[in-house]
């Protein structure tokens, strides 16, 4: 072994550089943090967060025409729905709706699926719980949320 390679491991060589290399990313003017509940980061127009359900501006009624297609389009299986048809109109209405926030990845197959696009995945990410109770939405749930106001400084 010659003597420059034992030389850079007794002096830490290697680990010196690495150690400026980090410490020089470590300036005032480099960092990104945010002051969180102060400061609420951007969120971009395509997020996918809280899950909700559009109601009909007119009737206030809800928009789903009890279809399925989203419990079908999961991948996750985690939407169930019950619907039944009215003897007067003929017509499918949904009785039960429940949506499991604690399997969903966000991937917004089910509000692509949806043919009258009454189910919005809105811009609300602050959904975190201490158990998983809450996390099981049912209709009157989903059909209240409103997408979170934005933040003013």
């Amino acid at each position: 072994m010659s003597i420059a390679p034992l030389l850079r491991k007794v002096f830490l060589l290697d680990l010196l550089k690495g150690l400026s290399i980090t410490f020089k990313y470590q300036t005032p003017k480099e960092t990104q943090t945010e002051q969180y509940p102060q400061e609420r980061p951007q969120i971009a127009d395509r997020f996918r967060g809280q899950p909700l359900m559009k109601l009909d501006p007119v009737t206030g009624d809800s928009l789903c025409i009890g279809c399925n297609l989203c419990a079908l389009a999961c991948p996750e299986n985690l939407i169930t729905m019950k619907s039944e048809r009215d003897p007067v109109t003929k017509k499918k209405v949904m009785t039960t709706y429940v949506y499991d926030l604690s399997r969903c990845m966000f991937c917004g197959l089910c509000e692509e699926a949806c043919p009258t696009e009454s189910l919005k995945l809105g811009q609300g990410y602050e959904m975190a719980l201490y158990s998983r109770e809450g996390m099981v939405l049912d209709r009157q749930v989903l059909e209240h949320r409103t997408d979170p106001e934005p933040y003013d400084k």
